[in-house]
């Protein structure tokens, strides 16, 4: 059986590889310890550079996780249509924070997230997460390796 091979890419490169993919999991620690996944859409805000911003509401089980514990993961798969006869995972560890500002909302707003958000960067109890990465894995059909932030 063939190994994996080690393969090194910078960030830039993980950011070229990772253009496109807009939907990641989320993965938070819930009260009793047990992890929660869930898709989160970046809404094609996705020129990664080591952070990633979702939108979601305030009275979520989300944020109840992350303001216990902001210790977060982020699972991007690339689609099968970008990377033929491979596939593309990365696998992001990283710290998330919790971002009630609007101006940063209208910096990282784009038009598909009103059909989420009804009223938009105004909406109530709208929240954003920001996963500031810490380690990053890849494995990009038989290679893999850790990008250094």
């Amino acid at each position: 059986m063939k190994h994996a091979e080690h393969a090194e890419m910078s960030l830039a490169e993980l950011a070229d590889k990772m253009a496109g993919i807009d939907i990641a999991v989320l993965t938070t620690r819930m009260a009793g310890g047990q992890l929660a996944g869930r898709p989160m859409s970046n809404n094609g805000d996705v020129q990664y550079n080591g952070e990633s911003f979702f939108f979601t509401y305030e009275d979520t089980h989300t944020v109840e996780d992350i303001e216990r514990d902001s210790n977060v993961g982020l699972v991007y798969q690339g689609s099968p249509k970008l990377f033929v006869g491979s596939k593309f995972y990365v696998f992001v560890e990283g710290h998330a924070r919790l971002i009630r500002d609007k101006a940063t909302f209208k910096a990282h707003w784009t038009p598909d997230l009103d059909k989420w958000f009804e009223g938009g960067i105004d909406a109530p109890d709208i929240v954003m997460i920001q996963v500031k990465a810490e380690q990053i894995k890849f494995w990009d059909g038989m290679k893999h390796g850790t990008v250094q932030i």
